[in-house]
């Protein structure tokens, strides 16, 4: 495992290293890990998708990542920003196993709380989307 240390404060290191594990564990082939110092990503290698992320030519397709911000540990996932199914399943999945309410953006979980992280859920969401699944959607999306 990369070192994650300088990424989080001591207080949420442990559940941080176990959201990265559990993502490692679940996640499909075809992605790669990488970190840029602020965090941990998994991104779709250009040796993969050569068009790579539009945003910024040249660098990967972004798909899932997990960001330490100042009140919260942040897990942004792609997929479910552009999937309405997979999100209307998460949202349901979470009110139905977490007993606080469910902090998100368009693609950010925020877990302001890491001692209540549902690291079972976070693995089957991971396992929901394929590279190829993806890659696709990702194109649609572009048009």
């Amino acid at each position: 495992m990369m070192d994650v240390t300088t990424l989080v404060d001591e207080e949420r290191l442990d559940s941080f290293i176990h959201l990265i594990e559990v993502i490692d564990d679940h996640l499909p082939e075809g992605f790669e890990k990488t970190t840029d110092g602020q965090g941990v990503h998994y991104v779709v290698p250009l040796d993969r998708y050569p068009s790579g992320y539009h945003v910024t030519p040249g660098t990967p397709l972004p798909f899932i990542s997990v960001i330490a911000q100042k009140r919260h540990v942040g897990l942004y996932h792609m997929g479910i920003y552009s999937d309405p199914e997979l999100l209307a399943w998460f949202e349901q999945e979470y009110a139905n196993r977490v007993p606080t309410k469910l902090d998100m953006g368009k693609s950010c979980i925020r877990f302001n709380n890491v001692k209540r992280i549902p690291f079972d859920l976070v693995g089957e969401l991971v396992e929901k989307m394929t590279v190829e699944q993806w890659i696709q959607r990702y194109e649609r999306s572009r048009g």
